[in-house]
C-alpha cells in the first residue's frame, strides 16, 4: 500500500521538462558520473528526512523514493547542482511521507558536462518515526580515524560500522570527531606486542589540514571504507561536531604560533574551514547559505526526544574555569542555546528526553594534558560548587528540576573510553537538581584512552567504565580501544535499556531504566 503523501512531489511533466530526452543514452558505466561516496540520510523528521551524496563532477541530483524496495511507486525529484563550490556534494530534503512508513530511495546524477548522461542510481534506505508509542533503537559512538588508526584492509576496515548496522537502529547520532584533522596518518603502526597496524594511506591525511580543501580530504577519507558506505545507506544519521574536527582542544581566540605543523596560526580561520567542509559532507537539513545552528530536537513518535547540542561553537576560551560569577567567559553552551534547550526540555512531552553531547558533564578533562592545566570541559576539577563553566550546567541543572521535567539523560563521547556515570545530588557539592545518567561511549576507530577523574561538583559515580589496561595509552582497535552504545525504548512499556558494545557488538554492560 503506498503511503507518501502526494503534495509537494514534482509531476510526471515537471520531470520531463526538467530532464533531457535523452538522458539514458547508452552510456558506459566508467563514464558516467560516479558517486564514490555512496548516499547518507539524516536529520530525520516526523514527514521525512535529508539525503545526501556526492557526484565525481559538475552534475544535477535526481532523488527517486518509494514505499517498495522495487520503487512501483516510486516519485522522482530534481534536486540541486553539485558543483565545485559545494565539493560536488549536493543534499535534497524528502517530505510529507507518512509516519512509521520505511522509504527506499536512490539518487542519480546527471553529467552537466555530456547532458546526456545519467550515473548509475545508489540506494539507500530510511524510517520515518511512529506517530504513537513506537519502539525505538538507535546507537551512539563518536572519534573516527584518530591518533594514526586508519582504514586498515587487513582487519575488513572499520568493522564496527558493520556491527552497528546488524542491529538496524532507527537512526545514529555522531557525537563529534567525526574525522581528525590535526592527526595525520602514515602507511604503517607497530603495536607494543610488535603487531603492525597498516593504513590506507591518502595525500589529504598526510598532513595537518589547514585549507578547505585539506579538510575536505578528511572527510573524503572515511569513505573509503565500505562498512561506512553500507551503514550511511541504511542509518539515518544525526551527526555534532567537536575539537579534531578542527584540531585538538580549539576555540575561536586559540592561536598555533608555538605549533610547527601549522603554518596557518589562527584556529579561528582553521574553524572556518573545517565547518564549511562538515558541513558538506555530512546529512544535515540546514541549508550552507545560512549560519550553522546543530541545536536542535529530534522526536521519535511519543517515546522518544533527542536533543543535539553543539559544545563547540558557543564556548568562551579555555582556561583555568574557576570563575565565581557566571559571563561570556564562562560560556560553554552559550546563553541562546541554553535558554532553546531550557524551553525545548520544558515543552517536550516524550517519554525520554536524551541530550547528545559531545564532552562528557563531570570527567576533567584538561586543555593541555600534558601539564593538567587549563579546563577543555565542563569539571574543573575543584570538587567544590560550581564554578567557571559550571555555572552554566549548574542553572539548566536546577532549571530541570524546578520545572519537574522528568526521564532527562545524556550520551555523550570524546574521553575514548566506555562508562555508565550516575549523577546524584545527595553525593554532590551542588545538590539542587534531578538525578541522572550520563552514558559515554567511543571511539569508533581511534586510540584507546583513560580513565579521567570524576568532579563531585554534580555527584557523579562510577556504574560501569572500561578503559585501557593500567599505564597503557593510545590502545589501538587490534586491543579493544573501540566501542559504541545501543539504545533500545519498548513501545509498549517505555522502558529503556542502555547497552555498551565492543567493536564487535559484544554487550559489555547493559542498564534498564523505567520512565517516572
Amino acid at each position: 500500500m503506498v503511503r507518501l503523501k502526494r503534495r509537494r512531489l514534482l509531476g510526471a511533466g515537471a520531470l520531463a521538462a526538467a530532464m533531457p530526452s535523452r538522458v539514458f543514452a547508452k552510456t558506459a558505466a566508467s563514464a558516467r558520473p560516479q558517486l564514490l561516496q555512496g548516499v547518507q540520510s539524516g536529520d530525520f523528521a516526523a514527514d521525512g528526512a535529508t539525503i545526501w551524496s556526492r557526484s565525481d563532477r559538475p552534475a544535477r541530483m535526481f532523488v527517486e523514493y518509494a514505499t517498495t524496495e522495487s520503487f512501483a511507486d516510486g516519485q522522482r525529484i530534481a534536486g540541486p547542482l553539485a558543483l565545485e563550490a559545494t565539493d560536488f556534494t549536493s543534499r535534497l530534503r524528502i517530505r510529507d511521507v507518512a509516519p512509521g512508513q520505511t522509504v527506499f530511495y536512490r539518487v542519480s546524477y546527471l553529467d552537466l558536462g555530456d547532458y546526456k548522461t545519467m550515473s548509475q542510481p545508489v540506494t539507500g534506505r530510511f524510517r520515518t518515526p511512529p506517530a504513537g508509542n513506537g519502539d525505538v533503537s538507535f546507537v551512539w559512538s563518536a572519534d573516527t580515524v584518530g591518533q594514526g588508526w586508519g582504514i586498515n584492509p587487513d582487519v575488513g576496515g572499520m568493522t564496527i560500522y558493520e556491527s552497528m548496522r546488524n542491529l538496524q537502529p532507527d537512526f545514529f547520532v555522531h557525537c563529534g570527531d567525526t574525522i581528525y584533522a590535526d592527526n595525520p596518518i602514515v602507511a604503517e603502526k607497530k603495536l607494543p606486542d610488535g603487531r603492525v597496524w597498516r593504513n590506507l594511506v591518502r595525500e589529504a591525511k598526510s598532513k595537518v589540514a589547514e585549507t578547505l580543501a585539506e579538510f575536505r580530504g578528511n572527510h573524503l577519507y572515511n569513505f573509503l571504507d565500505d562498512n561506512l558506505l553500507r551503514f550511511n545507506a541504511e542509518v539515518p544519521m544525526v551527526a555534532l561536531w567537536d575539537d579534531h574536527d578542527v584540531l585538538d582542544n580549539w576555540y575561536w581566540e586559540r592561536r598555533l604560533d608555538d605549533d610547527p605543523r601549522y603554518q596557518q596560526k589562527s584556529a579561528a580561520v582553521l574553524a572556518g574551514y573545517a565547518e564549511r567542509a562538515f558541513r558538506e559532507h555530512m546529512p544535515l537539513a540546514q541549508s550552507l547559505d545560512e549560519p550553522m545552528r546543530l541545536f536542535d530536537k529530534f522526536s521519535w513518535g511519543r517515546r522518544l526526544d533527542l536533543f543535539r547540542l553543539d559544545m563547540r561553537s558557543f564556548r568562551g576560551a579555555n582556561g583555568p574555569n574557576r570563575q565565581a560569577v557566571a559571563g561570556s567567559d564562562t560560556a560553554f553552551l552559550g546563553a541562546e542555546q541554553v535558554a532553546w534547550l531550557k524551553q525545548a526540555l520544558k515543552a517536550s512531552t516524550a517519554t525520554w528526553k536524551i541530550v547528545a553531547a559531545d564532552m562528557p558533564l563531570g570527567l576533567v578533562i584538561y586543555d593541555d594534558w600534558r601539564s593538567e592545566t587549563g579546563s577543555e570541559a565542563v569539571a574543573n576539577g575543584d570538587n567544590g560548587g560550581p564554578l567557571g563553566r559550571e555555572l552554566e550546567i549548574a542553572d539548566l541543572l536546577s532549571f530541570i528540576k524546578q520545572e519537574g521535567i522528568r526521564n532527562v539523560h545524556w550520551i555523550t563521547a570524546d574521553v575514548h573510553y566506555a562508562a555508565t556515570h550516575r549523577y546524584d545530588p545527595n553525593r554532590a557539592a551542588f545538590p539542587d537538581f534531578t538525578a541522572f545518567y550520563e552514558f559515554v561511549s567511543g571511539p569508533l576507530c581511534a586510540g584507546g584512552f583513560g580513565p579521567n577523574t570524576l568532579d563531585n561538583t554534580f555527584g557523579p559515580e562510577i556504574v560501569f567504565q572500561k578503559v585501557p589496561p593500567a599505564g597503557r595509552t593510545d590502545l589501538s582497535p587490534l586491543e579493544g580501544s573501540c566501542h559504541f552504545g545501543h539504545v533500545k525504548i519498548d513501545g509498549a512499556s517505555g522502558g529503556m535499556t542502555v547497552t555498551h558494545r565492543n567493536a564487535a557488538g559484544g554487550v559489555l554492560h547493559a542498564l534498564s531504566l523505567m520512565p517516572r
